[in-house]
Parts: C-alpha cells; structure tokens; sequence
C-alpha cells in the first residue's frame, strides 16, 4: 500500500503553462516536442488561444506562462500576450528568436513578468551547436539584454547535459554580464528527441551533483535547481496545455498523460475530477525525501521522471539522491527505447 505522503492542497490551480506552438526556427538535438519549422496541423490558433485564456482568467488564473516551442514563432502571439497581459501575469519562455528592440518594446509596455530565455552554451560554437541554427546565441544573448534594459526581469534557463555541465559557471557568468536576474538549471527529460540520443548527452546522478556542487556564481546572481534538497513534486499546483489543447497537468507529462482537451473539457473540470490528475496532486507516493518535503513542502519529486524510470506513478524520483535506489540516469528504459510511451486516456485520467 502507497503510504499517505500528502502534498498541499489548492481549491483550484492558480496558474497554467501553455504551449503556444511547437514551431521553432531552431532543431535543438534534445527538443522535447520534435519541433518543426512551419507550424503542425492541428495546434490551436491565437483567436482560440484568446477565448480559452480569457475563460481561464474568468475562472481565477492570475498567472500563464507561455513557452513553445517558440512563441514568438506563431503568427499573432505578441498580440494575444498584449491581449492577456492585464488580466493575469505573464511569463514567456523563448530561444530568442524574433525578439529585437521594437518587439522588446512591446513587450515592456505590456508589462511582461518576466522572459525566460535558454543559453545551450557559453560561445556562439556551443550554442548554436546545440540549437541547430547559426545566429541562434546571439538571438538569446539579445533577448536576454534587451529585456533587462527595458527592466523586464530576465532569466537564463540551461538544461544540464555531458555537453553544458563543465561549461555551467561560464554560462552562469554569461547570464550575469547580459544582466540575467536568474539562472535555471533544468534536468533533462526522456522526451521527444532526446530519448533517441539519449546516452549521448545524459549524465549519471552523481555526475550531476557534481556539477551542481561546482557552481560559482556572480555576487547578486540566483541560481534556481530542483534537485536534492529541493526536490518538488509540482502536480499539486500544476496546470498545462499543449499546444492542440490537451490537458496534461504538466509540460513534462505530455507523453504520458491526457486529462481531455480544453476545446470540449473545462479545465477544473479535470483538475477536480480527472482520477489520475487528482491521485498525482494528492502525493500519493511510496517514498518521501525528508529534506526535500522540509523545503518544498510537497512529496516524492517530479512524476514525470518517476514515472519515466519505473513506470509507476507512486515511484520515487531517480533524481533526488536520497530516492535514487541505484538507477543509472545515463541508461534510458528499454520501454521507452522501444516505443511512445502510451499516454493514460482522457476516461481514466
């Protein structure tokens, strides 16, 4: 029997990441989603996005965070961030892409809460390497100075793989001289195309709490991770979309799981009555890291990696140390070697 580790409860969720487009001009080697240059058939379009955002401000969403693949890709996007902007905060997540002096202008005006915008690299080689698309780091150095010298809170967001983890405090330093109030560490997800490479670029736990003990960064400079001990189990409070409308809980279930779509589904609908959505906000887990409950308030780390490595939703979280059990997080599950994950349908969900 799963042990009763409860997480924090809220009435409804405050807030939701969207996932505006799954277009991108860069070909990132680890993009989660499989990104293309044009947009899919099938994703919702900004007048759509406009109703269901305002339905979900309606309905007590103060906050949406919108990341991408690229927002700033999709035709119409700044226009419905304006659109948005005075009824909840928003957040963008961006490569940088299409964001110039004007757009940043916009962007200010509309008092954006904050740009989140990733760094794959210290050196335009590294980074544009990585994202597949030559001019890709100056785009980002770009995004992340103009937004701070318009006082848009600007963060740097680096996910840690064998490639970025001995180059993570020259990232850090980069971030700081583009006046990057923040830097994120992320881990990295077996998703999308990253499981097919996944070897490659994922680096044991051990190895990773090695470069996370390394980090030195500038005087002023907050560096953000979630692993020991600050490990969170986020379903409590997490609410997402895909870009077609599918109601996942969170960006990183999106293989996983499928709680209906917004198109035909309203969102606390789900949240209140989705069985799996309901069990993975309750913390039902079998194990819960003390030091990371202490801070984090919440149990058992991340669902998606849990779920990823043992293919049980009350499993505990192969990168919080004290729950790791010996997994070796370098060595990607024959299950999803083989085959798509297949995602818990909307009835059971």
């Amino acid at each position: 029997m799963t042990p009763p580790f409860p997480n924090p409860v809220l009435g409804t969720p405050p807030k939701i990441s969207v996932s505006i487009t799954e277009a991108c001009p860069s070909t990132c080697a680890h993009c989660y989603t499989g990104c293309a240059s044009a947009p899919k058939p099938g994703v919702i379009a900004v007048r759509e996005w406009r109703a269901i955002l305002d339905g979900l401000a309606d309905q007590g969403f103060i906050k949406v965070y919108f990341e991408g693949e690229e927002p700033f890709a999709k035709p119409g996007f700044l226009d419905l961030l304006e659109a948005t902007a005075p009824r909840m905060t928003t957040l963008v997540r961006s490569k940088g892409a299409g964001i110039d002096a004007r757009v940043a202008d916009r962007l200010a005006a509309a008092r954006l809460g904050r740009l989140l915008v990733d760094l794959m690299g210290e050196d335009a080689a590294t980074h544009d390497a990585a994202a597949g698309r030559k001019g890709s780091f100056a785009a980002a150095c770009r995004a992340i100075a103009l937004a701070a010298e318009r006082g848009i809170p600007a963060d740097a967001l680096v996910v840690l793989t064998r490639a970025s983890a001995p180059r993570l405090n020259a990232i850090l330093a980069l971030a700081h001289r583009l006046g990057a109030a923040r830097v994120g560490i992320l881990r990295l997800y077996p998703l999308g195309r990253a499981k097919a490479i996944w070897e490659a670029i994922a680096l044991p736990l051990a190895a990773q709490m090695q470069a996370l003990a390394a980090l030195a960064p500038s005087p002023g400079l907050k560096v953000m991770q979630s692993w020991h001990p600050r490990n969170q189990n986020c379903c409590w409070q997490a609410a997402a979309l895909d870009a077609y409308g599918r109601i996942i809980g969170c960006q990183y279930l999106r293989e996983y799981v499928d709680h209906g779509n917004i198109r035909d589904r309203d969102y606390l609908d789900a949240w209140a009555n989705a069985p799996l959505y309901r069990m993975l906000r309750a913390g039902h887990v079998e194990k819960s890291c003390p030091d990371c409950a202490a801070s984090q308030r919440s149990h058992g780390g991340c669902r998606s990696t849990a779920f990823a490595f043992h293919g049980r939703w009350d499993a505990p979280d192969p990168f919080d140390v004290t729950l790791n059990d010996g997994v070796d997080l370098a060595v990607l599950p024959d299950r999803l070697r083989e085959h798509q994950p297949e995602r818990a349908a909307a009835a059971g969900a």
